[in-house]
């Protein structure tokens, strides 16, 4: 009896972007791999295989099992090309091409939720990140068991713009130890390893563009995961730069305030809801000192504003408390 033909199996994400999978990814009947590295590509056809030729010689040569899934992000230069004559060389490589351009962050969502490893590795395909190394992070999250994630934290910042990235960065990474309480190596490396299973729950909260490598540390560090950090290098980037300073800047924040809101809201509401709430108390005195019996309009709304931002806070945490129930 002939076999029928294999062909590309068309999946739709939750987020209406389409993209296919290829057989070899769709058949799922093989062993499980102990890893899944997920690699994102957005027009990295000059360097691509030079970051391939990296990472599978560094993990055939660990002995681990593993699969490598490439992601062609729509790229409009040859990189789907390159990445679908290169099949052949590379058997534990799998290629998902997207149809539909969607961001960094949907590329590393759909990789990892297609992922069949125990373990998820993140990375990037620019030559910036030590790819060599990655059996080492697999290998200490199996040395370490309590460890649920393993961030690369870089020792120096040699991307493009260089002059607003540090300060940029350093600010976003302030922020968001102080939101959420512990101190952060490095917020936004695009290199880690981590447990499938403990970030499935997490996959839906991961936004489209580069802010995901932040939102998956914050929503491990607020649901008490631990998470370890293992120094690297940071080289130039080959190509162009996808960072905007300003524009990514704002977005790594507003992601900062939202994980944090979505997990915690008293840290956020409860610090101004008291600080509005003890100046509209001092002024009340002050008014009560100055003219007897006697409140100005901005005293009460000062007050009003705290308290309607306490009461916002106790709200927002009984429904983080009940939907975490």
């Amino acid at each position: 009896m002939a076999t029928p033909a294999r062909h590309p199996v068309e999946l739709v994400d939750p987020t209406r972007r389409h993209y296919t999978l290829s057989p070899a990814v769709a058949d799922v009947s093989g062993p499980r791999p102990l890893a899944t590295i997920v690699l994102p590509c957005y027009n990295e056809s000059a360097h691509v295989l030079r970051e391939i030729e990296r990472i599978t010689f560094a993990m055939d040569t660990s002995g681990m099992s593993y699969e490598l899934l490439v992601i062609d992000d729509a790229s409009t230069d040859r990189t789907l090309e390159v990445l679908q004559e290169a099949l052949p060389r590379f058997p534990r490589m799998r290629l998902m091409p997207f149809r539909r351009n969607g961001g960094s962050g949907t590329a590393r969502r759909i990789g990892t939720r297609e992922s069949r490893g125990e373990i998820v590795v993140w990375t990037d395909a620019d030559l910036t990140y030590p790819n060599e190394r990655i059996p080492e992070f697999i290998r200490y999250l199996i040395e370490h068991p309590e460890c649920a994630q393993v961030v690369g934290a870089r020792t120096a910042e040699r991307g493009t713009l260089r002059v607003l990235r540090v300060p940029a960065k350093w600010f976003i990474r302030k922020v968001a130890e102080g939101l959420a309480g512990v101190k952060i190596a490095d917020l936004n490396s695009g290199m880690r390893a981590f447990r499938r299973e403990v970030s499935l729950p997490f996959l839906r909260l991961l936004p489209p563009g580069f802010s995901c490598v932040t939102t998956i540390t914050l929503a491990f560090l607020s649901n008490q995961h631990d998470v370890d950090y293992l120094p690297i290098d940071y080289g130039k980037r080959s190509g162009q730069s996808k960072f905007h300073p300003l524009r990514d800047a704002y977005r790594y924040i507003l992601q900062v305030v939202r994980m944090v809101m979505y997990f915690n809201p008293l840290k956020v509401l409860l610090p101004p809801a008291l600080v509005l709430l003890g100046v509209g108390v001092a002024k009340a005195v002050y008014d009560m000192i100055v003219h007897p019996f006697y409140f100005a309009a901005n005293t009460i709304l000062l007050f009003m504003t705290g308290l309607i931002i306490g009461s916002l806070a106790l709200l927002a945490d009984l429904v983080v408390r009940s939907r975490s129930e």
